[in-house]
């Protein structure tokens, strides 16, 4: 082999194959045109809001897997048994995403007129689905054992049981 042979290291060849593209870039805004026609995607006729079935669907699947699998929530809250975990999702789900369609300015229409308004629709269904999903496992945690607790908090929780227990009456 000759000593210009081992000096065309593939550093070199890569070097020049970059130099070539970029003199022509891969895509131009015509080529990226046509696959967007091709994909049956413009302006019109993509939206952010409402998602698509598919789309719900796979927030649900996250969300029984949330529920009912060891977790950062299953570790502070407890786990839900499958069963219940799938039907607590759809639920979730459901209730989250009426409130979002609900929040969005025209009330009478389901779509967004607008990607910014599909965006702030869909914030609003994500933030819904964390509370409703939060509440739902605070819901069925178990009240906190307070009898290993010190005196002092065992009478803070007694008192507290003692007054809901009078507001409860009072309100009948």
């Amino acid at each position: 082999m000759s000593d210009t042979a081992a000096d065309e290291t593939p550093v070199a060849v890569e070097m020049l194959n970059t130099a070539d593209t970029e003199q022509h870039p891969p895509h131009s805004s015509d080529n990226l045109s046509e696959k967007m026609e091709k994909m049956n995607i413009s302006g019109s006729s993509f939206s952010i809001w409402p998602p698509t079935q598919r789309t719900r669907d796979a927030v649900i699947n996250r969300l029984i897997e949330t529920l009912s699998t060891p977790s950062v929530l299953s570790k502070r809250y407890g786990s839900l048994p499958p069963d219940e975990a799938s039907s607590t999702a759809k639920s979730i789900e459901e209730e989250a995403y009426n409130a979002a369609a609900a929040s969005s300015a025209p009330a009478s229409s389901a779509t967004a007129s607008s990607i910014d308004e599909g965006i702030e629709i869909l914030q609003v269904y994500s933030k819904e689905i964390s509370k409703r999903m939060l509440d739902a496992v605070k819901s069925r945690a178990a009240p906190p054992d307070v009898s290993a607790a010190p005196e002092s908090v065992r009478a803070t929780v007694a008192s507290e049981e003692v007054s809901s227990s009078v507001d409860n009456e009072s309100s009948y």
